[in-house]
Order: structure tokens, then sequence, then C-alpha cells
């Protein structure tokens, strides 16, 4: 029994010579590509957080603490924080994907109350797809579960950047937050989610709209970057992380699917 199921396992998992291996093609193929540039980005940040430090520090202003009793303290603060209309901007931002959502959620429902011809049942699956990517990615991964146990401080709660905490390197989950930390950002998370949305664009137009949109999203992160709210892999990674999530969700659908295709074929 063992040796059966071992045969079938090598028998999913290979194919025959000269054909492509299903797992490194469309949504998984993708899937695991991302996955791996996100952990490799995650091992260099970790090892070498003197990036997340230099690029905090062209931010920051340093000046003179009123207090001397404190020697060896910096004193300082993220002077773009203070910005009245990058602050606006960053609020208007904030609710993008809430946009977006009902957006798609609008679609989704239009798109059900169809019968018959006018139904698009590829529009119906790129609808849940993308709603189901913002709960699991942005929502619980990062808001609910990263942001709750990575542990790093974010750059203005640092010493070396005005803050009483000690800097903690990107992975390392052993600083001292306890709650809505640093690592990694859920803005940046909710902002590379609507890039991803990118699909919903037919082939033909996503080289016109996709640079437009990528610069739209990308301003996100980088205001929480010169904020001091976050450090440059906490953008970089949160934005990232919904292109994975997204594409794990798809490569689930489409196994989904092909399952139920085959049992549908198998029915006498």
């Amino acid at each position: 029994m063992e040796h059966a199921q071992a045969k079938r396992l090598v028998a999913a998992l290979s194919t025959p010579t000269g054909a492509v291996n299903p797992w490194i093609v469309g949504a998984r193929g993708w899937f695991l590509v991302l996955l791996t540039i996100w952990f490799c980005l995650l091992a260099l940040f970790h090892a070498v957080p003197q990036i997340d430090i230099a690029i905090a520090n062209t931010f920051f202003y340093e000046f003179s603490c009123l207090n001397s009793d404190l020697p060896g303290r910096i004193c300082g603060e993220f002077p773009r924080s203070a910005d009245a209309l990058l602050q606006l901007g960053r609020r208007i931002l904030f609710y993008m994907p809430v946009f977006f959502a009902v957006v798609v959620l609008i679609v989704l429902v239009r798109n059900l109350q169809h019968h018959g011809a006018t139904y698009c049942a590829n529009r119906t699956k790129q609808c849940w797809i993308a709603l189901v990517t913002l709960v699991t990615g942005p929502y619980l991964l990062v808001n609910l579960i990263l942001k709750s146990v990575s542990g790093r401080p974010r750059p203005y709660e640092t010493d070396m950047f005005g803050g009483d905490k000690l800097f903690a390197a990107a992975g390392s989950f052993d600083g001292s937050c306890y709650n809505n930390c640093s690592f990694i950002s859920g803005e940046a998370a909710g902002a590379g989610w609507v890039a991803c949305l990118i699909v919903f664009v037919p082939a033909q137009f996503r080289p016109l709209v996709a640079p437009p949109l990528i610069i739209v999203t990308l301003i996100s992160p980088a205001l929480r970057v010169s904020f001091g709210g976050h450090y440059f892999s906490d953008a970089l990674l949160g934005f990232l992380s919904s292109a994975v999530v997204y594409a794990g969700v798809t490569a689930y659908f489409e196994m989904t699917q092909a399952e139920k295709k085959r049992a549908h074929s198998t029915v006498l």
C-alpha cells in the first residue's frame, strides 16, 4: 500500500520527457518564484541590517537633547511626518484598498446577477481571488499575525532615532515591541494588493496601465518609510507579501477547479 502511494506521488510530481512540470508554470510557478524572492530579501535585510538603518537615517533629523541628564541619548525627529500635505496623502492612500475592495465586491455581485451567456465565470473567479487575498494577506497574515508577533520596534521608537527601544533586524522576532509592530507594513501590503488588481485589466492594456498603477501604489510605502513609521524592509516585504499571497490563492483556485474537472470527467 505504501509503495503504491509513493508511486502515485512520484507520478503526480513528475512529467514526461520534454514536458514542462506544472509546478513551475502558471500561478504555482509565480507563487514559488515570488515566495523565494521574498525569503531571499528577508535573509538579506536580516544579515545586513545596516541597509534599513542607512535608509531611515536619510529621513531623520537629529538635534540636541534638552535633558542633559541622559548622556549618549539621541534626540531628533522625522520631519516629513509633520508635513500636513504628506499626511493628507497618506490618509487618502490608507483607504485606497478599501475603495478598490468595494469596487471588486460590486463587480462580483453584479456578475452573479447574470445568467447564461451574460455570466462570466472567469470574472467571478477573479473577484473571489482578489477578496480572499485581501482578507488572508494584508488583514490576517500582516496585521493580525506578523505585526503582533514580530516584536520589531518602528524606527521612531528605536534609541538610534530618538526613541527608547533597541533596534531589531528584520525577521529577528526578538524585539521589544509587543503590539502593532513595524514588521511588516500593513499599509504597504494593502498597496501591494491594489497593484495586483492589474490582472483585471485586459492583457493588451496592461503595459499602459501598469506603470502609473505601480507608481501610485508605491507612494504609500514610501511615505511610511519617510515618516519613520517603518523601515525600508518592512515596506518592501509588506508590498511583496500581497503578490505572494495573491499568487498562492490563485494557484489554490486553479488546483481546486482542476480537481473538480477531473471528478466530473469520471462520473458515469
